[in-house]
């Protein structure tokens, strides 16, 4: 697909300037509309179905420029109340060969108070922009039982500019974040959320792709019971594949070693719904690198696609080329 200049970059390094990369290429883009495949879910009007993943843009810094590339929809974040730094060390990762991503960030982002000044800048600029979803989390120094407190003041800070929010507890990177799953604190720990939401808008789980189908099962059944509108299949994993030479003590594996694991989810998770899925939103994530890719997850049941480590295999172009794909399906 053409040389990367960005592949004979570290990757952190890379990370860091890509933002300030497509906000500078953003203004020359044409003004092309990607609709394909178009569709509403409750008061949102999505073009198309592909959008990025949270992760990708962490404090709302290039949301003109997602639009301009043609995205679908915009996860920001993970946000937190207050500012945080990433995990000490190493954060990130890649193998070309694998088509595969590390990552051990932490939650690194500017603040919801940062955040919320982005956005609105954005939205002021630029008011015909597609849907954004808010990215929930907690700070790493709020405990497990606190931790919700963490979510509802993300979620009121961001009501008057969040499409959608995210209730982000599937992170492998903040210590003992997963075990908010655990059947003796799920509940308690999402009801307080979804009742601060009043249901004014969509309110989504991220379900991480290392949950057992007997808990999966649990955790879609309660969640569905407390009213969420959907949910994300998948977060980052921590299995790791023989021949990666990533740690496989720490960190979240995404890429395409991932793809079988989020595939299989998301069937797993359709399965057990039913026709409970009616009227809830379906998002695929996780090793979706191609545009077959994206029109296989939609098969098989997705609403929305998510990409991250497309636009690092493939590039800021990726949206483009699957519209250009698939713009004659509606």
């Amino acid at each position: 697909m053409g040389i990367k200049p960005w592949y004979l970059l570290p990757p952190s390094l890379a990370h860091h300037l890509s933002l300030p990369a497509i906000n500078l290429m953003s203004p020359f883009l044409p003004s092309s509309s990607c609709k394909w495949r178009s569709l509403t879910f409750q008061n949102l009007e999505f073009d198309n179905p592909l959008g990025i993943a949270g992760g990708v843009d962490k404090n709302g810094e290039a949301i003109f420029a997602w639009n301009k590339l043609g995205c679908g929809f915009i996860e920001l974040g993970t946000i937190t109340p207050k500012p945080q730094s990433p995990n000490p060390g190493k954060i990130l990762d890649r193998n070309i060969g694998h088509k595969a991503l590390w990552n051990k960030m932490g939650f690194p982002n500017k603040g919801m108070e940062a955040i919320y000044e982005n956005i609105v800048q954005a939205k002021e600029s630029h008011p015909n922009l597609p849907p954004l979803f808010i990215n929930l989390g907690k700070n790493r120094d709020t405990e497990n039982q606190n931790a919700s407190d963490d979510y509802v003041k993300v979620m009121e800070k961001m009501k008057s500019v969040a499409d959608a929010y995210v209730v982000n507890i599937s992170s492998p990177n903040t210590k003992g974040l997963r075990d908010l799953f655990s059947p003796n604190a799920f509940s308690q720990f999402l009801k307080p959320v979804v009742d601060c939401n009043q249901g004014e808008k969509p309110l989504l789980l991220k379900l991480s792709p290392d949950l057992e189908d007997e808990h999966l099962h649990t955790v879609l059944d309660l969640s569905y019971d407390l009213g969420v509108d959907g949910w994300i299949l998948t977060n980052t994993t921590t299995f790791r594949p023989q021949g990666l030479p990533f740690p496989t003590d720490s960190g979240g594996m995404s890429g395409a070693p991932l793809a079988h694991l989020s595939e299989r989810m998301l069937e797993n998770a359709l399965k057990h719904l039913g026709d409970r899925r009616n009227n809830k939103l379906i998002i695929s994530a996780g090793g979706i690198l191609t545009p077959e890719d994206v029109k296989r997850r939609l098969d098989l049941g997705a609403d929305l696609i998510q990409v991250y480590s497309a636009l690092v295999f493939d590039g800021p172009f990726f949206f483009k080329r699957v519209s250009d794909k698939f713009k004659n399906i509606q």
